[in-house]
């Protein structure tokens, strides 16, 4: 906030002791609750009225003489002992203090430094016949003080008038104050009697109003009866504000719980419920820090300190999966440190360390992870420990799954897998994994060296190192030979791939792959035509060679399966040498879920286009599990463009079983004929068709089991089974 200039910053009026520092302190893992700030303080405030009650009782014991009209059925008579004073005692406000010294050092602390009893008094001298005394105030000690007192507490004085006025006794200049401090009056009216306690109590609720930070009741006596002023000082008029120590703290919002104020007469209870405001502001952000002190100084201008705690270090500790006591860890801490958006000198969040534990956790080599706070000494700061225990580094396992791409002939889609993994190579999370997966037909050699942060890099670039032989079927786009006999596509890939993300839900991809491929038939021998002449490859030769520069954009929401997403997906082949095939392919794919009441409504699209001399198994591939169900893989169409659209309803029916209805639509644009040799206008292949069917869903540990069925627009049925949701 600007600096006010023309404030003059002097000696404080009123000064708000600081929070104990131990208030962090108390649970470092939990931030402080926003409290009533001046709760605690408005009894403190009242402790200075004692001294008004004081004078009260003073300004009563020692009244002068003066003459007091009679009233009806009230005789006082006078003493010889007043007889030169000018004023009579009508009233006093006794004081009951115990004689034990230990308890008068107790009353001396209290707020209220001693019970206190309201009487008439009368002089010594015995009454005349016919006088009437009202009360006779009783003096002893032992049980009959004690008596008196609890007496006394009850007894009241007839007031006969009730004002409003500041310290020096005149009128107050703001009307609108003395109208604040009269509304907060109950007890004390004119024409009533009251007892101590009830003026008391009135005292507090002037102070309770806010407006005040001083109320002084004082007794005086007219002709017309006693007169009860209460001489109030008002706070200052709001003209500033100087906040300390909020490092995070937005100066927007401190400008708008201040800005009603700007101007009118400081009000305690409003200044309290800002302060919880501003707590609150730290409690919903999950931040350690809370208003620790205010001071209202001369001029209007009100000093808030603010106490952060910030982060002081951050420390790992590796414990052990069995015994739960400390070990020594084989990851590196400054492999885990890097993960942490946390840093030494900010404030503390259990919120950002919240997607802390969640971070280290996504690297997978950690079984639990926790951030404990600790205090920091007495700095006002605190220490992280993060507390975690190490999974198995690696090992073998074996599995199994289903080839899309194999559509006849008894369990022919089977593969079995088998895999070594590392998932933290030299301690810095880096992943090995060597695979080899074999079915039937298919047959897949793969190894990825994976280096998910390179070292050194601020922007949390991954590195990515693959060697791929397989060999996987050539029918999505060639289909079945005649005597149902099949041919295998080969490849050879090797490249590096990085990756890193581009701003939130935002990541990319680019990399350098080279690529040499071949069809052949069932025996193993390489081929360059199907049964009908078609080309299978660009270059007439038994192997196509290619480099591929590869850039990839991918949008994902929430993560979950109905969030949003979006993929954006660019090769381009660089002919290096004169036989390297030179083209351009662009793929993009996108997915938005809607929540109708329990169901969940999915659409997705997808597309694509090829420039350029490209194999001809490399076409766009139509029809199937995971395009336009009701047909065979591949069976729509085979082209250089293609346009898939989809929408599923899916609806809960018992336990982890989900229901889903669905509908498809798939066409090549009619590009099916600009594919090299026209495979798919060879079999027939009627380049557009649509699909709808029911299905259920069933969560397992190996993904979503999808069992579907389906109907197409040629009247064929077919039963659809796959792993995982459709890409």
């Amino acid at each position: 906030m600007p600096q006010n200039e023309s404030v003059r910053f002097t000696s404080s009026l009123l000064k708000i002791p600081s929070l104990p520092s131990q208030q962090l302190k108390k649970q470092p893992s939990h931030p402080p609750p926003p409290l009533p700030f001046f709760s605690h303080i408005l009894n403190s405030q009242l402790a200075n009225t004692v001294i008004s009650f004081t004078n009260f009782i003073d300004s009563l014991i020692t009244r002068s003489r003066l003459h007091v009209p009679r009233t009806p059925g009230i005789r006082i008579r006078r003493s010889n002992l007043f007889a030169n004073s000018p004023l009579t005692c009508l009233a006093s406000l006794t004081l009951t203090r115990s004689t034990d010294s230990a308890h008068s050092e107790s009353h001396i602390k209290s707020p209220i430094l001693c019970s206190a009893s309201l009487s008439l008094s009368q002089p010594a001298e015995p009454a005349a016949p016919g006088s009437e005394a009202l009360v006779t105030q009783q003096k002893g000690s032992g049980g009959g003080g004690a008596h008196s007192a609890s007496r006394h507490d009850e007894e009241r004085v007839l007031i006969s008038e009730v004002l409003v006025r500041n310290k020096d006794g005149e009128e107050l200049e703001r009307k609108d104050l003395e109208a604040e401090a009269v509304a907060a009056l109950k007890a004390c009216r004119a024409n009533s009697a009251l007892t101590v306690r009830e003026v008391q109590e009135d005292v507090h609720r002037i102070i309770d109003s806010g407006y005040f930070c001083s109320c002084m009741p004082v007794a005086v006596d007219t002709r017309d009866g006693i007169r009860l002023v209460f001489q109030v000082e008002p706070n200052q008029e709001f003209h500033g504000l100087v906040c300390e120590g909020a490092s995070v703290l937005p100066a927007k919002f401190l400008e708008d719980a201040f800005r009603d104020g700007y101007g009118k007469v400081v009000n305690i209870r409003h200044l309290d419920d800002v302060i919880t405001s501003i707590n609150g502001w730290y409690m919903e952000r999950g931040l350690f820090g809370l208003v620790s002190g205010v001071e209202i100084l001369s001029g209007g201008i009100i000093r808030l300190q603010v106490a952060e705690a910030e982060v002081n270090n951050i420390s790992i500790r590796f414990l052990d999966r069995k015994t739960g006591e400390p070990t020594k860890g084989k990851t590196k801490p400054e492999t885990i440190l890097r993960q942490l958006t946390t840093k030494k000198g900010q404030v503390y969040s259990m919120l950002q360390g919240k997607r802390d534990v969640d971070t280290v956790l996504t690297m997978g080599i950690m079984e639990d992870v926790s951030i404990i706070p600790q205090p920091a000494g007495d700095t006002g700061k605190v220490d992280l420990v993060m507390n975690v225990v190490e999974r198995p580094s690696g090992g073998f396992s074996a599995g199994g799954g289903i080839s899309s791409g194999i559509t006849s002939g008894p369990l022919s889609g089977l593969i079995g897998s088998f895999t070594y993994s590392h998932r933290n190579v030299f301690g810095r999370n880096q992943k090995l994994n060597i695979s080899l997966e074999r079915g039937q037909i298919d047959s897949i050699f793969r190894i990825n060296y994976t280096d998910p942060w390179i070292q050194g890099d601020d922007k949390r670039t991954s590195r990515t190192i693959m060697v791929q032989n397989s060999r996987t079927p050539g029918n999505l786009v060639h289909g079945n030979q005649p005597g149902n006999t099949s041919l295998t596509i080969g490849r050879v890939i090797a490249g590096v791939e990085f990756s890193r993300p581009l701003r939130p839900k935002w990541s990319g991809t680019a990399g350098l792959i080279f690529q040499h491929a071949g069809a052949r038939d069932e025996k193993g021998n390489p081929i360059i035509k199907d049964h009908y002449s078609s080309p299978l490859t660009a270059s007439g030769k038994t192997h196509d060679d290619m480099l591929l520069a590869k850039f990839e954009s991918v949008y994902t929401g929430s993560g979950d399966h109905g969030s949003s997403m979006f993929v954006l997906n660019v090769e381009q082949g660089l002919p290096l040498w004169p036989e390297w095939l030179f083209f351009n392919r662009v793929n993009a794919r996108a997915r938005k879920g809607i929540e109708i009441g329990p169901a969940l409504f999915l659409v997705s699209l997808s597309g694509g286009h090829v420039v350029g001399n490209f194999s001809p198994h490399e076409a766009f591939a139509i029809g199937g599990t995971n395009s336009v169900r009701g047909y065979e893989e591949g069976a729509v169409g085979s082209g250089r463009s293609y346009s898939v659209g989809s929408g599923e309803i899916s609806f809960p029916v018992l336990g982890p079983v989900e229901g889903v209805l669905f509908a498809d639509y798939g066409t090549d644009l009619g590009s099916g004929p600009t594919v090299p040799g026209d495979p798919a206008g060879a079999r027939l292949k009627p380049g557009s068709g649509y699909g709808y069917g029911f299905g259920i869903r069933v969560d397992s540990p190996l993904g979503p089991l999808r069992l579907e069925y389906a109907f197409n627009d040629r009247h064929a049925k077919r039963f659809h089974f796959g792993v995982g949701h459709r890409n």
